[in-house]
């Protein structure tokens, strides 16, 4: 394994380089913000919702327990926290840069994913019902039985978009690839069996877990839309994670790939290489010293060496 350079690789001294090597894949993660974007204004599919499916779409409409705006907090912030904090202790702009673009590359392609099938599938939400018909005098078509929303359109636009948990999935997204960077950093597979750091691990998990439970709880989602939501981040985070660092269990689960091609690079460019070549020639004055003599009694000759 390269040697460990502790403190060598700041923000001030590889920052700049680091950033200009992977400008690229920033400006891929504007356009992914800005498609997502583009995903929530377009309107979603109305499915046909007939009056005999209301059955199970008449839960009322309660307001979020986590709300839009800190999902953000939860999937993005919370764990640039911890991943800022790491960089102080440790002071690796590698490790920095890869896991900051790792999560937001995580959270934008789960998120595009997330909203394209919302807009494809246009499931109704539990309480869609009330979304549509706000009086709760239901309207419907006399010959189709489809519903004939008297509801505010930007309401009942948002009622479509239950399949996947948008919550779920981005919390997932984020803190699925925390619980692996923190299962790289505290060496979680070192076959020591340590059960505290199972529990460091799975506490972000904890917390998206609990966000799903919200999404039913305020029967904004069905139990199979969080499900899909959970299962579609969890994924995501862990191609975007192997994508920039190695696995947890693997001896060197605790840096960023670019930080040991990076020692390696600099390794065969140093001076080691010269300190080879000398240490394998053999100097003239050695030579000089060693004398082929005959072996008594024996067919061939023994070498020994004047002292």
């Amino acid at each position: 394994m390269p040697e460990i350079q502790l403190g060598a690789h700041t923000i001030r001294s590889h920052g700049f380089q680091v950033l200009k090597i992977h400008k690229h894949d920033w400006l891929i993660l504007v356009l992914l913000a800005g498609l997502d974007l583009g995903l929530n204004i377009i309107e979603p599919f109305h499915r046909f919702v007939g009056e005999d499916m209301m059955t199970d779409l008449k839960y009322p409409l309660k307001p979020n327990t986590v709300p839009f705006w800190g999902v953000p907090i939860i999937a993005i912030l919370l764990p640039l926290a911890v991943i800022i904090v790491y960089y102080f202790i440790r002071r690796d702009v590698y490790d920095l840069h890869h896991a900051v673009l790792g999560i937001l590359f995580s959270v934008f392609i789960t998120a595009v994913i997330t909203d394209a099938i919302k807009d494809g599938v246009g499931r109704p939400r539990p309480d869609f019902f009330w979304r549509c018909f706000p009086d709760g005098k239901g309207v419907f078509d006399s010959i189709t039985k489809n519903v004939k929303c008297t509801g505010d359109k930007a309401v009942i636009k948002e009622g479509h978009k239950s399949f996947p948990s948008g919550h779920t999935s981005w919390s997932f997204a984020g803190l699925g690839f925390l619980a692996l960077y923190l299962s790289g950093k505290i060496r979680l597979f070192d076959r020591r069996g340590h059960a505290a750091k199972l529990c460091i691990v799975f506490l972000p998990l904890l917390v998206a877990a609990l966000v799903g439970v919200s999404r039913v709880d305020d029967y904004w989602h069905h139990w199979q839309d969080v499900f899909a939501g959970g299962l579609l981040g969890i994924t995501v985070s862990s191609f975007c994670y192997l994508q920039f660092f190695p696995p947890p269990y693997d001896v060197d689960g605790w840096g960023p790939h670019a930080y040991f091609q990076m020692l390696a690079e600099s390794q065969n460019n140093g001076p080691s290489s010269s300190a080879t070549e000398n240490a394998l020639t053999v100097q003239q004055s050695q030579l000089e010293r060693i004398c082929i003599q005959p072996r008594h009694g024996m067919d061939g000759y023994e070498y020994s060496q004047r002292n």
